[in-house]
């Protein structure tokens, strides 16, 4: 009788030791998985607060020298009066002042709906 509790126990340590091996390794995806989420959070974030304030260099390869040397006489405008099929967008690139600043400038602005004949502020 002894000879079988010792065999039951013997294999109950194979077993709890096998499963104490996949536990270390299932906590340890478990960290390394949180840690990349966390990652991953933090730079879509990232991504859109550093978008908003100062936008990228343009992808031709000019930088904000290379924006400067082609201003148009649109750029040195103060303000912009919208003409029919103008977005948000395309004033900003017409003008070259980025989208949020130009709804801080306009605060009555409504970014969905920007009509013909409105005046915008530039600078």
């Amino acid at each position: 009788m002894s000879q079988g509790h010792s065999i039951r126990m013997a294999s109950s340590t194979r077993f709890s030791s096998s499963l104490g091996r996949r536990s270390i390794f299932a906590r340890l995806v478990a960290v390394l998985a949180i840690a990349a989420c966390g990652i991953a959070i933090y730079l879509v974030v990232m991504s859109f607060t550093s978008s908003s304030e100062d936008p990228a260099p343009e992808k031709n390869g000019k930088g904000r020298t290379g924006q400067a040397k082609d201003k148009s006489p649109e750029a040195d405008a103060t303000s912009y009066t919208v003409v029919a099929g103008d977005t948000l967008s395309g004033v900003s690139e017409k003008t070259g002042v980025p989208e949020p600043k130009l709804e801080r400038l306009n605060p009555e602005l409504d970014a969905e709906t920007v009509n013909a004949g409105q005046v915008l502020v530039l600078r």
